[in-house]
């Protein structure tokens, strides 16, 4: 999981160490980033996203799920 490996600044600027891509990430998908990385599954980053900004439970499990698909289209995640 390169997730684990990914930098990521206050500003959401993203470096892959091991390919040596760089990009930008908005401030949900950095908590749900970090989140991945500690090894918290996607009910308890979807709760936290819930209450950090205000949406519903089911909203943010979706927009979870929603992203880690998308890390796994770019090789990030497994």
């Amino acid at each position: 999981m390169r997730v684990q490996n990914l930098a990521i600044n206050q500003n959401g600027f993203a470096f892959d160490p091991t390919t040596g891509e760089s990009f930008t990430v908005n401030e949900t998908a950095k908590e749900i980033i970090e989140s991945l990385s500690k090894g918290m599954d996607e009910k308890s980053i979807a709760d936290k996203i819930a209450r950090e900004y205000d949406v519903s439970e089911e909203e943010a499990f979706n927009d979870v799920l929603d992203f880690k698909e998308k890390l796994k289209l770019y090789g990030l995640l497994s």
